[in-house]
Order: structure tokens, then sequence, then C-alpha cells
């Protein structure tokens, strides 16, 4: 079965604006079923169908339940539709994982077979730095080729060159809903390191770090709470940021900062 170009068109389309979907496709049926094997369709967050086919109600509640939990976790799912007398000479029950296959049931009078591979598709990691320090400029060159959407955040007075960022903000102000669920940097290194703290805080982020001694974060997260901040927000800062590596340049320091974020953004997808 050949997928149509209509298909194709909106997954390059939604992949283009940034946003997130699952790609279904059967990879193997046995006897009779609806859809063969090739069949593809597209499937919104809200569990919307969108474009393309992958059969009838037999198999659609375990593919959508398939399919939330990998836009959750980001791990593709193999998911087999068998009938029960099938499950039952396999020794699994429906809704159990074994070597890394979902089984489910089939209750349609065909009785057929049909595998169905589900793909999450999701928009680049965005990784949010504020400052214009060294680091910062480190850091958003070597995200960018590793496919992070970078937004730098600093007074436009102290950037000394072009940063290589997908968006640059001048300031300390950023939206709210420009935040979301990204990785979120503090490099200020001196220059506003109170306000870019502030800031970074109020962003819904899966990581926060901030470029500087643990004495300086200290002081800071004092005067912070004096201010009203909530401690355990300011507890979940990680500082100084990235890994122990030994880190003295400030290449060096962002790749360290990079893996640490690697570390946290791919925790649990190689089980």
């Amino acid at each position: 079965m050949t997928t149509s170009p209509e298909l194709l068109d909106l997954a390059a389309q939604l992949k283009a604006n940034d946003e997130s979907f699952v790609l279904a496709t059967v990879v193997r049926t046995v006897s009779v079923t609806a859809a063969k094997a090739g069949a593809k369709a597209i499937i919104r967050p809200d569990g919307t169908i969108v474009a393309g086919w992958i059969g009838g109600g037999c198999a659609r509640g375990a593919v959508l339940k398939a399919a939330r939990e990998a836009l959750a976790d980001g791990v593709p799912r193999m998911v087999s539709v068998q009938p029960d007398n099938l499950l039952a000479e396999l020794g699994v029950k429906p809704g159990e994982t074994k070597e890394g296959v979902r089984f489910a049931s089939n209750m349609c009078p065909s009785k057929g077979t049909m595998d169905i591979f589900v793909e999450p598709v999701l928009p680049h990691p965005a990784l949010v730095i504020f400052g214009a320090s060294p680091v910062a400029l480190a850091l958003a060159a070597q995200a960018r080729p590793l496919g992070y959407h970078v937004t730098l955040v600093a007074p436009a007075a102290d950037l000394i060159t072009t940063p290589e960022a997908d968006l640059v903000i001048d300031g300390f102000a950023l939206e709210q809903q420009g935040c979301g669920s990204r990785f979120v940097v503090v490099s200020t290194q001196g220059k506003g390191d109170e306000a870019a703290l502030r800031a970074a805080l109020a962003c819904d982020a899966a990581y926060h770090a901030f470029v500087g001694s643990r004495r300086k974060m200290d002081s800071l997260r004092d005067k912070l709470i004096k201010d009203g901040i909530d401690a355990a927000l300011l507890d979940k800062v990680k500082a100084p940021a990235g890994l122990d590596l030994g880190a003295i340049t400030p290449e060096e320091i962002a790749m360290s900062i990079l893996a640490e974020i690697t570390l946290t953004r791919r925790r649990g997808q190689r089980g």
C-alpha cells in the first residue's frame, strides 16, 4: 500500500509548525483485516485521526492509547492486536507488554491480527538561555547543531557579537506563552543575575540551571526568598550548571551543560 501525498504533505506541515503528532503505520497483518501492511494515519494529541486510515474500531482503541503514551514520553511503541486465542497461545493478556510489544485483543468478528508501529513526532527541544556571557554564546552555538530551538534572552547592549540563536529577545522579559516545557539556563555571569533568574523561574521547564558558583546561587536564593519567591522553586535550579567534567573554558562549560540537558531529556528513553 502506498502512502498518499496528502498525508506526507500534512506530516511535513505539522513538523514545520513544530506541532506534536503520531504517525501510526500498519507493519503486518494476518488473516482478514480492514487495513493492510503499509497503511498509515496521523494522530493529533487529542486523539483525532486527521489523515490516513489504519482500520476500524478493532485496533483504534489500542492505537490511540499507545499514541497518547508515546507523545507523553517520546518513545515509539509496537502494538499487536490479536484474537484472544492467539494471545493465550503466546501466554500474554490484553494490555501486557512483552519484548517491546504491547498486546491488545481483537474483538471483531474477523479475528485477524494487525501489528501497528506508533511513532511520536515531537517539536524540536527548546533551549532558553538568559544572558550574553561567553558561556551563553557558546551554549547557543553548540545547541543548534544538536537540533535545539535556541532562544537567547539578554539586553541588546550586552551582546558583543551576533548570537547563533533562532530567536533573540532584548532584555529579560519572556512572555509566559513562550515558555512551555523546555530547558532553561541562566548564564548572565554578573550582568543582571537577579532579573534573569526571576524571569527564568517563571518558565515551566524540565530543567533550570544557573551558571555560577554555589555560593553565588545561595546568595541570590536568600534574596529572592525574602522577596517572596517560593523556596521549592529555587531548589529546582541546578547550580552550578552542567556535569562535573572539570570544564574550564566557556566552550567546555557549555558542553557540560548540554551533556546534563541530554541526560535529563533522554532519561528513561533507552530502557
